[in-house]
């Protein structure tokens, strides 16, 4: 029975998540790991974190790779398809029909602000995700400059996040940090 309310509550959850992932899933971070950690404890800092790491360093379609980590983690298969069945089932529903309508009534006043006011939405759910992750790997000084450097490098140059990535991984591989 115990399972069953797991069950449940997962895919309730990761339904009303699919509904609030606004410019994409990742904005979602923080909620996630609030319930996911600190309510419910189905899972450790690290178990989180760790599961974020592999889907986002696998190929494909990565917040429903973490998602469908997290499932498993808490209640094996069944959670794993609990968990990717209700991030992917409701906001591709919602697209889909929005982006038909918008589509063929593009110059009405609602659908020009409902794009304009994603924007800073976005924006704000992004910022929340790189605070939640920057704030648990903020333990030396070496880890904060690396922080502030790919945060300042992102916002005012163009360089290709990968190659900020594979710097960080030669930092780590030579143990500066």
């Amino acid at each position: 029975m115990h399972a069953i309310s797991t069950g449940l509550a997962l895919f309730g959850h990761f339904l009303l998540w699919s509904l609030l992932s606004v410019g994409g899933a990742i904005g979602l971070l923080p909620d996630m790991h609030r319930y996911l950690v600190v309510e419910q404890h189905w899972l450790t800092d690290a178990a989180f974190t760790s599961a974020l790491v592999l889907g986002q360093a696998s190929p494909g379609p990565n917040m429903i790779l973490f998602s469908t980590l997290l499932g498993w983690q808490i209640l094996g298969l069944p959670g794993a398809l609990l968990a990717a069945i209700g991030l992917i089932l409701p906001s591709s529903l919602i697209t889909v029909a929005y982006f038909r309508y918008s589509r063929i009534h593009k110059d009405r006043h609602w659908v020009r602000a409902m794009h304009d006011g994603m924007a800073p939405i976005t924006v704000g759910l992004l910022l929340s995700s790189g605070w939640l992750l920057a704030r648990q790997e903020a333990s030396s000084w070496q880890r904060i400059a690396v922080i502030v450097v790919t945060v300042v490098l992102t916002v005012r140059t163009r360089i290709n996040p990968l190659w900020m990535l594979l710097a960080g991984a030669g930092l780590g591989l030579i143990g500066i940090v």
